[in-house]
């Protein structure tokens, strides 16, 4: 192999590499910062970039998209001297790749110093209390305070969140008896407003009950009262209807005794005087009846009588 073959196998390496040097092809949403003999010259957009080669060099390459960075906890002292960790989450984005390269060192160790003070000079003016129950006010003050901050930086800080709040374990241990003894309260006073609701009802439906009861019993007594009417307007009509006299009325009665003298304790028995003058009418019908029967069978009738009288209850007017 010739000298001259050599020297274009050179040539063509050295056009090779130039030809890399010079295409820049930059990814979407990224940047490139361009120096020229360590002078800034321009910003590389996404897409096909062409370059000079071996005089201009690329210094940065920066993502442009949101960017989502935890940081550790860090203890901060409350307004009422209590220590408590904080963990926090910052969501920023590089707008100006210059100024993230040129304006800041190292931006993200700037951004988390600066969180860390934002935060202890936030919470520094808070009790334990509005700490824990004002994360949206934390949050509000340090996304203020860090944009206004990385601005110069080329950094936007979109949002700040605050991940955990953990107060020392004492303070824990208190929290979660209060919460207990709060639970056990609410506890306690649903269940006794349950058991005076459930009487309140059970009281409600025993009225109601006994109402309803009340006025079906009286509407049962007005048809009991109404049917007796009914049935006593109806015998008596029947009775005025047949037209009775005494001597029926008498022979009515003398066929209830038995049934009035049923049973050992029937001593006393009070009877209308109407039925006594029924009784008199009987008995001198009765009598007219004996008269006319013949005298041979009188005086035995009347020996008889005399001789076969039985101890019957009194009757009494």
């Amino acid at each position: 192999m010739g000298p001259v073959v050599i020297v274009l196998i050179i040539l063509v390496v050295l056009v090779f590499i130039a030809l890399i040097k010079t295409i820049q092809v930059i990814p979407q949403a990224s940047a490139a910062i361009v120096e020229r003999f360590g002078r800034y010259t321009r910003t590389l957009n996404a897409g096909l970039n062409i370059v000079v080669p071996f005089i201009d060099t690329i210094r940065n390459r920066i993502d442009l998209r949101e960017q989502v960075v935890p940081f550790p906890p860090q203890p901060v002292i409350t307004q009422d001297n209590l220590v408590v960790n904080i963990d926090t989450v910052i969501y920023y984005q590089v707008t100006d790749a210059r100024a993230a390269t040129y304006e800041v060192a190292s931006y993200i160790q700037a951004i988390e110093q600066l969180t860390v003070t934002t935060l202890r000079n936030i919470i520094g003016g808070m009790d334990l209390e509005r700490t824990l129950t004002s994360r949206e006010e934390i949050n509000a003050a340090l996304r203020g305070v860090l944009d206004e901050a990385t601005g110069k930086w080329g950094i936007r800080v979109n949002r700040v969140e605050l991940k955990a709040i953990e107060p020392p374990t004492s303070i824990q241990d208190s929290m979660e008896k209060q919460m207990r003894a709060d639970r056990d309260k609410r506890a306690a006073i649903l269940t006794a407003e349950g058991i005076r609701q459930s009487a309140i009802l059970t009281a409600e439906g025993e009225k109601q009950s006994a109402i309803l009861k009340a006025e079906g019993e009286a509407k049962a007594a007005a048809l009991r009262a109404e049917g007796e009417a009914q049935a006593v307007r109806t015998v008596f009509e029947a009775i005025h209807a047949g037209d009775p006299d005494q001597k029926l009325l008498s022979y009515q009665y003398l066929q209830m005794l038995p049934k009035i003298a049923e049973g050992d304790a029937n001593k006393l028995w009070i009877v209308p005087s109407e039925i006594g003058d029924a009784l008199k009418g009987l008995s001198g019908a009765m009598g007219n009846f004996g008269a006319m029967g013949g005298g041979s069978g009188g005086g035995g009738a009347s020996g008889g009588t005399g001789t076969e009288r039985r101890e019957k209850p009194s009757i009494t007017d």
